[in-house]
């Protein structure tokens, strides 16, 4: 059977790929615009939620968003979610309308196209430096000061398919508190049934987002950091498992 559907899934990447570039190509002229000046962001912000419903809509990807408590878009937050797809930065930014720059791995910049924009409006990190680490902190602080929020994946890479959830880093944690910005943890259920990174896998379908009760950081200290980070990852492990008997 699995023979069969190999020709699908070879398709289905490249459609994929077509998908992140041509409205890329498409939009080129006004994304350049709205990158000229960090205050235009939310203009930028606006054309990257707009690329990822094209996406998510073409790959036959059906998003429901659960809140548990309502996002204030005058408030900025730290978005936090499980990551085990390329559709999670499609998904998170069609789940939070709360203009939000990206915390990621500074290896993405490499990608064509892609990274030209990816390396001018996200925070990037090489993970293995520590100088690096520390500027993170910096230019979070810049633009939380702008009134956007910050969206990390504090697993800090893909987990192997095997595993449900790995362990979090402490940075987004730490961040949070050393700006006493509230904590919004979501569970992205079927990334990872719907696009993995396995190449033969995957296929349209439902995309279920749980986002819970925010985490207060109020007058908590960086001591807290593993207590909040052991919190949140409980709150999505939690959800996944739940999901999973289902």
């Amino acid at each position: 059977m699995k023979i069969v559907k190999y020709p699908f899934w070879i398709l289905y990447r490249i459609w994929f790929y077509i998908l992140v570039t041509v409205p890329i190509l498409i939009l080129f002229p006004i994304l350049v615009l709205s990158i000229l000046k960090e205050t235009w962001y939310p203009y930028f912000f606006k054309l990257a939620r707009l690329w990822a419903k094209i996406i998510l809509i073409g790959m036959g990807f059906r998003w429901i968003v659960k809140k548990e408590q309502p996002l204030d878009l005058k408030e900025s937050y730290m978005f936090i979610a499980n990551h085990t797809s390329m559709a999670d930065i499609m998904l998170m930014l069609v789940s939070a309308k709360n203009p939000f720059v990206f915390v990621g791995k500074a290896e993405l910049a490499k990608i064509p196209l892609f990274g030209f924009f990816y390396k001018r409006t996200c925070i990037l990190v090489d993970r293995g430096s520590e100088k690096s680490r520390r500027a993170v902190f910096l230019r979070a602080q810049k633009r939380l000061k702008q009134g956007l929020s910050i969206c990390i994946f504090p697993e800090g890479g893909v987990p192997d398919e095997n595993i449900v959830l790995d362990e979090f880093k402490d940075g987004a944690f730490r961040l949070a508190i050393n700006h006493q910005i509230p904590i919004v943890p979501m569970t992205f259920v079927d990334n990872k049934d719907r696009f993995s990174y396995v190449f033969f896998s995957g296929g349209p379908g439902k995309m279920r987002v749980k986002v819970h009760q925010f985490l207060s950081t109020e007058s908590l200290t960086s001591k807290d950091a593993k207590a909040l980070n052991s919190q949140a990852r409980n709150i999505i492990l939690e959800q996944l498992l739940v999901y999973r008997k289902h």
